[in-house]
């Protein structure tokens, strides 16, 4: 009985999160500065252990907007032992530091996306994925393309940490081979939003858990589907 409830959870977790995940189209002015205060656009249903779609020890919410210029994305973070420090920007952060990851993929093959991430003191990096596996050649990664205009921004609260970035449309236009067009209403990209918590236990989280249950962010087969409305 036992065996079968917990399996009954965790379909019932996939499912849950198996869906499209709308990015909403804002007309308000959003001041990057980790204040959430005025964030108005709603939150979505805590991240989940990326490769189990268990619960995770502290709550991570995602929401992301959109304008004609430029992709909203603000994390709000559980965090009651907050690892990391201030470093140079497009440090290897992710080896050892709290933060929260966007993976975007516009035009969804897979090849070209991009991988942002932002600890909680505002480091942050931005890293070109060209190819993620064997199927194109095997691991093939840059630091060296920089969003030109990017915001990112963390705040410490007394529950964690807040964090805002904002993507300007006309920087992803540069990207080799990205087949990047600017987003009207309906578009859909493949894409996933992560957290890695190093705190008392080490968690890789996520918004969309995969499928597969394989242990890595780099899938992008399994990533979910953004789609921009109004």
């Amino acid at each position: 009985m036992s065996k079968n409830l917990t399996i009954l959870l965790l379909l019932f977790s996939l499912i849950n999160y198996a869906q499209t995940i709308p990015v909403h189209k804002t007309n308000e002015k959003i001041i990057i500065d980790g204040d959430l205060t005025d964030w108005k656009i709603p939150f979505s249903s805590p991240f989940v252990i990326h490769n189990s779609g268990e619960k995770a020890t502290q709550n991570t919410y995602v929401s992301l907007s959109w304008n004609d210029k430029n992709l909203y994305i603000a994390f709000r973070s559980q965090d009651s032992k907050i690892v990391g420090s201030s470093q140079k920007k497009d440090s290897q952060i992710y080896n050892t530091d709290d933060l929260v990851e966007i993976f975007l993929d516009p035009d969804g093959d897979g090849q070209n996306y991009l991988e942002i991430g932002v600890n909680a003191f505002s480091t942050n990096y931005d890293m070109l994925i060209k190819c993620p596996s064997q199927n194109c050649g095997g691991w093939n990664a840059s630091m060296a393309f920089d969003i030109l205009e990017m915001e990112a921004v963390s705040k410490t609260t007394p529950e964690g940490f807040c964090t805002e970035i904002k993507i300007p449309f006309s920087s992803l236009e540069k990207i080799k081979n990205g087949n990047f067009t600017k987003p009207k209403v309906g578009a859909k990209w493949k894409g996933n939003t992560f957290r890695i918590d190093y705190g008392n236990t080490t968690e890789y989280l996520a918004l969309q858990p995969y499928k597969s249950f394989k242990f890595g962010f780099h899938q992008p087969q399994e990533f979910t589907v953004f789609e921009f409305v109004e």
